[in-house]
């Protein structure tokens, strides 16, 4: 293999995990296949109603969370709002996705005090050893208030 195929080789394997990348749902869904059979028919009623501005239409009339600029509240808007019953409030749980922490990344395990994603955290989800070395603990509803905060985006979705 010549350096040219590898070097190819692997940059199509990262484009591959680019277009896998998982979409992020509100919170109040039973099943992901009614997404796009039911959401087709919505003028995107739930986005509208969300207090945060996390909730984004796709180009196929679906829903995603985009946490970018702010996070989930579960305040339960977008699921009263919803026409078709994809999102109930009966269906309420915590957002599918995990979210880590980048050791190598992070200010606070790098030696730099740095508390800015601990006090965004409505949940208490984020543990410090001392002032130092952040974790994410069980409490953490995956609400992505920690995401936009951190300087470094040492804090990641990782599924």
């Amino acid at each position: 293999m010549e350096r040219r195929e590898l070097f190819s080789s692997l940059a199509s394997s990262f484009k591959q995990k680019e277009k896998q990348e998982k979409i992020l749902r509100p919170p109040y869904f039973n099943d992901e296949a009614i997404f796009l059979t039911n959401c087709t028919a919505c003028e995107g009623l739930c986005s509208t109603a969300c207090e945060e501005n996390i909730i984004f239409i796709q180009e196929d009339s679906t829903p995603k969370l985009d946490f970018t600029f702010g996070g989930c509240t579960y305040c339960d808007e977008c699921a009263k709002v919803c026409p078709n019953d994809v999102l109930k409030v009966e269906y309420k749980k915590t957002i599918n996705a995990k979210i880590e922490i980048d050791v190598l990344s992070c200010l606070a395990w790098n030696q730099t005090m740095c508390f800015s994603c601990k006090d965004p955290c409505l949940d208490d989800a984020i543990n410090f050893l001392a002032m130092f070395r952040p974790s994410i603990n069980d409490k953490c509803t995956s609400c992505g208030f920690c995401l936009k905060v951190c300087p470094t985006n040492a804090i990641k979705i990782v599924s």
